[in-house]
């Protein structure tokens, strides 16, 4: 493997560049393609589509998966959209604008021929999905709908009322299950990736472990492809399903594989305030409610506090005693800026003491203007599922009160380093989805994690493994290798180091206990002194937990705790890892705010009315690349390798929404 970064971007104008890329991309024919295996970890969005499309091609799939059903995945909780650049709203939308915004919204750290090839196919993703049977919501004249989402000014948004994930990924199921019932795909459901191996440096099989029945075993393939999604889990409580996880990403990584921007979390501002100290999950409320509702936190701390008290009403704040603070401060953008910046606005008012709950950590979205406007029918129709969801969380009725939000962990935009191949810096390792670097800088817009899915998944990958293929011989390698033999028994070794420590401790409150350094020091906001003394605490918890934490059972059965230990230990490792790359990154990006780096009164970007005091500072003369770490072993800082940012044909600018 190599630790040089060469992303292999394509030369040209950037117009032309997938084009001439897929046209010198290497081919196998058909006959040939049979003879190859490509093992597929995960089977979500990105997982799902690449498994299903390489088998319609020919190639013999392994799909491995978690849960019970690749229909589990946690794709279905992007529920509000999928952004393509078609235009049906005739509204000045264009591959062009989708790909500047997307660049734009990532605050100009994210790789450009990449960002402008998943604009590109983003239509054909559109064209994919209906031909799918995906039930796309509709105008009066039949062509597709679309509202908008944050960080556009356009409506390019295609959804299925609050259930768009979860349509999609049925979507792509079904294309999966034509491939697994004809043979193309073998699927493993409830097994998990344990370790990745490799021979002569190439990643050519993997280590899993069957969740029922606990055995152990190994699976060898020409190429070996990662979609296991997104390690918000990191910080204990997100919008994340609680089986999320780093491992498959994680163990690559102690393998030689690159991790880049790991600092690079999204925090997003439509979730469920925090209710009580026990809680383990929380819920997101679609970004697509911000189309109609307004978001607003009452003017003065005395009011706030007689809602906290519930001595108010939120519907009885009298108009001028509320605060529509986005609208205030982004007024071209309003209640649909984007996540990273409507977050921190979020944050600000609860910080100024204006916080509503109980904890006086949220903020009102508000449908009394719309449902007057348009009527309640309308409302229900467009977000019934959504309101019933936070109805029977919250217990209050959404239609007569405004909901309540307040930030919290979301998307992940760092990943696996991978070249424009979606290939990593391991030979043979492919990484797709949420669980690479590539597309989203430091901020995802709204609508964008299932176009990525997709493109990785359907038009992508089928594409550019062939140029790594064409190099191997197919069918060398199987599990008797020596390579093979020696990762198994790693992986045996820590599962039974695991289950012989018997400590006192649950795995639940080792996660918390990092959860809560995570959050607090590299959470939504973070400080070099903060992140130092994260770095020095994070090792202290994960030695106690090698020493006392407690796992009940045996690993010959299906054992829960088992699970959790596995991943928790390795978040243990890579949360130290994300506060080497926040602590490194003296800059404030996208969802990466450092508190030493943002605009004052002073700056005179602020004077001349460019951008506002607090926003995110970036500083592109030192920071404008990607940061991939290298990992060198157990209580051994990382390595930094750096890949130079270079924009051909944007310039970087002030991220200014107002």
């Amino acid at each position: 493997m190599s630790f040089v970064l060469d992303s292999k971007i394509p030369s040209g104008p950037l117009e032309q560049k997938w084009s001439k890329h897929k046209m010198d991309s290497k081919l196998i024919n058909p006959a040939n393609k049979r003879k190859f295996s490509i093992i597929v970890v995960g089977s979500g969005l990105a997982g799902g589509a690449a498994a299903a499309t390489l088998a319609e091609l020919g190639y013999q799939v392994k799909c491995f998966c978690y849960q019970d059903s690749p229909r589990r995945a946690h794709s279905i909780a992007a529920q509000g959209g999928i952004n393509a650049a078609k235009n049906y709203r005739n509204d000045g939308d264009s591959v062009r604008r989708l790909f500047y915004d997307t660049i734009k919204g990532g605050d100009f750290r994210a790789r450009e021929a990449n960002v402008y090839r998943l604009a590109e196919v983003s239509n054909a993703i559109i064209d994919q999905c209906v031909a799918q049977g995906v039930p796309f919501a509709r105008e009066y004249g039949g062509l597709l709908d679309n509202r908008s989402f944050g960080g556009a000014q356009v409506s390019r948004t295609f959804y299925a009322r609050g259930q768009t994930g979860q349509q999609l990924l049925i979507g792509c199921y079904q294309a999966l299950e034509k491939e697994i019932q004809r043979g193309g795909v073998k699927m493993f459901p409830r097994t998990e990736m344990l370790d990745l191996v490799l021979v002569d440096g190439h990643a050519k099989g993997i280590v899993t472990r069957d969740l029922n029945t606990g055995k152990i075993t190994t699976h060898a393939a020409d190429a070996v492809i990662l979609a296991t999604g997104g390690y918000g889990n990191v910080f204990f409580l997100s919008t994340n399903a609680m089986g999320c996880n780093v491992t498959g990403a994680w163990r690559a990584a102690r393998r030689g594989a690159l991790f880049a921007n790991p600092c690079y979390t999204q925090i997003h501002p439509t979730c469920i305030p925090v209710s009580g100290d026990y809680q383990s999950k929380l819920t997101l409320m679609s970004e697509s409610l911000r189309n109609d509702g307004r978001v607003w936190a009452p003017k003065s701390r005395e009011i706030a506090a007689k809602i906290r008290e519930g001595k108010l009403k939120p519907s009885d704040v009298a108009e001028d005693d509320r605060d529509y603070f986005l609208e205030r401060k982004y007024p071209s953008f309003g209640n649909l800026a984007p996540r990273d910046i409507s977050s921190r606005a979020a944050k600000e008012a609860c910080d100024d003491g204006r916080g509503v709950a109980g904890t006086g950590l949220g903020v009102y979205l508000d449908f009394r203007d719309a449902t007057a406007r348009l009527g309640e029918p309308t409302i229900r129709a467009r977000y019934g599922n959504l309101f019933q969801m936070y109805d029977k969380i919250v217990g209050e009725d959404p239609y007569k009160q405004p909901m309540m939000i307040y930030p919290a962990v979301h998307y992940t935009m760092g990943g696996l380093w991978v070249d424009y191949n979606l290939m990593s810096n391991v030979p043979g390792l492919h990484v797709l989805g949420e669980a690479n670097f590539s597309d989203h800088g430091a901020n995802r817009l709204g609508a964008s994690a299932l176009m990525q899915g997709l493109a990785d998944g359907y038009f992508v990958i089928p594409t550019t493994i062939a140029n790594y293929l064409a190099t191997q011989k197919p069918g060398t390698f199987n599990t008797e290798m020596p390579e093979f033999k020696a990762t198994e028994a790693e992986a045996k070794e820590r599962v039974n180091k695991l289950l012989n420590i018997k400590g006192k401790r649950t795995v639940d409150s080792f996660h918390k206990e990092l959860g809560l350094v995570m959050w607090n020091k590299c959470g939504m906001e973070r400080s070099r002194e903060g992140l130092t003394e994260a770095i020095a605490k994070i090792p202290q918890i994960r030695e106690e937990f090698w020493q006392n934490v407690r796992i009940p059972g045996s690993g010959d059965i299906a054992n829960m705790e088992l699970e959790k230990a596995g991943r928790v230990a390795d978040f243990l490792e890579f949360g130290e890892l994300m506060c080497y790359d926040a602590r490194d990154r003296e800059e404030s990006c996208g969802g990466h705010f450092r508190a030493e780096h943002q605009f004052t009164d002073a700056d005179p970007d602020v004077q001349a009315g460019k951008t506002q005091a607090g926003e995110a500072k970036r500083h592109d003369d030192l920071f404008s690349h990607v940061s991939a770490w290298e990992y060198n072993g157990d209580g051994k800082a990382p390595t930094l390798h750096k890949e130079p940012l270079v924009y051909e044909t944007v310039k970087a600018s002030i991220r200014s929404y107002a």
